[in-house]
């Protein structure tokens, strides 16, 4: 994008709600609620011919720096500081207030184009608060409403007054990448690709319970302060996506709000991040499932990793926190174990030690997200197979139903993202569970695809016997 924009104000004048305005969609978390955006999320904006980035942001507070609100404020200086330019949202609805003049003074230090923005002008007695609005020392206020998409050409306009013509259109050649489009249309399940490419980019989602230290493990891996992060359990509420280079790859990584026991989750506000979190790990490719160390594999723990499966994702476990274990290998060797006898759904699932506060393990852990990426792409030819079915068959034949036998007659690969295959066999309804789970655990060890959710359909074959139709 040619330039920048920070949207910021105090808590709830729509701040979240003009970001997904200027965006298109509904990316970021909107409720009554004051104080439901914490961390700076990044978007692209489109205003009627301007094309621009965005940059959304905790509603600013004057607390100090230890507490939350301090380190909320502090990632909304950041965001100040790394733009182009700032709107400045004030609510016309309840007029100003010391927090909005205090907020004036920071911003005219800064020397940054600002553009004032009324928000909610659509409401009876704004009037008042457009002419008060002068005393604030930044010019000529600009109603509008977030919410219905009233004034968005008036804001066109002083964006392009504030920036300038040049840096608002630029020229053709300052055309940036948009971002990876995570949306649910991405034709992957047809994508046949016979070499793993490691030069493509990477969708990696962070999950866990919360307070677990996703948002620290992902500060770690970008080497800084980039998410809000604090003793406090359920700091994230938005999936923030972040963007960084490894090894020459992008990767594109999110953090996703802890996720608690179903009967747990009351409010409205956790419900909202919650669904945001399933969304993300839905549109991401690796998801990392972050788990205490310390104590690894409660019952939420479990069913997280079964939503991913279940969700045919590649899961890769990270037992966090390790810097605080004592008798480490003791305990990996514990860990090991539980692992592989309370996953057996996903046998051969990657598990990496790791501690997102110093930064031990985080090497073993990108690795293990890059092999079982690859094998979440894998693809095996036809004739093999076909030959390894006949193997199995041989080891271990269909069991007889009913005095009939079942017979397999070909086996094909069908997908991949997940490994998704089809055999073509007599009477498919018949054939018990037990044994597809024994061709499952056989493709997992005689073709090296341990970890990643595998998925056998069985088919009828047409029999070629049969009286075919007559066409009308």
């Amino acid at each position: 994008m040619s330039f920048t924009v920070a949207i910021v104000g105090r808590p709830n004048v729509g701040k979240s709600t003009l970001f997904n305005r200027l965006s298109g969609r509904k990316l970021a978390l909107v409720d009554d609620t004051p104080g439901v955006t914490r961390d700076r999320r990044p978007g692209n904006a489109r205003l009627i011919d301007l094309k621009f980035g965005i940059i959304d942001t905790a509603g600013l507070e004057e607390t100090g720096p230890d507490t939350l609100e301090g380190r909320m404020r502090a990632q909304t200086e950041a965001a100040i500081d790394e733009a182009d330019m700032t709107l400045f949202l004030i609510d016309a609805k309840l007029g100003l207030t010391p927090v909005d003049e205090t907020l004036a003074v920071i911003l005219r230090k800064r020397g940054r184009p600002v553009v004032l923005v009324a928000n909610k002008a659509e409401a009876r007695g704004a009037e008042s608060s457009l002419y008060d609005a002068y005393r604030l020392g930044l010019g000529e206020p600009c109603p509008i409403s977030a919410e219905h998409g009233e004034g968005m050409l008036d804001l066109r306009d002083a964006i392009v007054a504030a920036i300038g013509e040049e840096m608002a259109f630029g020229s053709a050649d300052d055309v940036a990448v948009a971002n990876i489009d995570i949306s649910p249309t991405d034709s992957e399940d047809d994508e046949e690709v016979d070499t793993y490419d490691e030069s493509k980019p990477m969708r990696v989602a962070i999950v866990g319970r919360p307070n677990a230290g996703k948002s620290t493990l992902i500060n770690r891996f970008l080497g800084e302060e980039r998410l809000l992060t604090g003793p406090e359990a359920g700091i994230t509420r938005d999936s923030i996506s972040v963007e960084w280079d490894w090894k020459g790859r992008r990767i594109k990584m999110f953090d996703t709000a802890g996720l608690r026991r179903k009967a747990r989750v009351q409010e409205k506000l956790e419900k909202l991040s919650v669904a945001d979190a399933l969304r993300a790990i839905r549109f991401a490719e690796v998801v990392v499932i972050v788990l205490d160390a310390d104590i690894p594999f409660e019952k939420q723990d479990l069913q997280i990793v079964d939503l991913v499966v279940r969700e045919g994702r590649a899961p890769v476990i990270a037992f966090n926190k390790w810097d605080m274990i004592e008798n480490r290998q003791e305990t990996l060797s514990m860990l090991r174990e539980e692992t592989e006898r309370l996953l057996p759904q996903i046998r051969g699932i990657r598990a990496v030690p790791i501690s997102g506060l110093t930064g031990v393990g985080l090497e073993d852990l990108m690795n293990a997200i890059v092999d079982t990426h690859r094998t979440w792409n894998k693809r095996i030819s036809t004739a093999k197979l076909n030959r390894w079915l006949d193997s199995m068959q041989i080891r271990h034949p269909p069991p007889a139903v009913s005095g009939r036998r079942i017979r397999m007659k070909y086996m094909t690969q069908i997908k991949a993202r997940p490994p998704g295959f089809v055999i073509s066999c007599t009477r498919p309804e018949a054939l018990p569970e037990s044994y597809s789970r024994y061709l499952i655990n056989g493709l997992r060890e005689d073709f090296d695809m341990p970890g990643v959710p595998l998925r056998i359909s069985m088919r009828k074959g047409d029999n070629p016997f049969a009286p075919k139709k007559k066409r009308r």
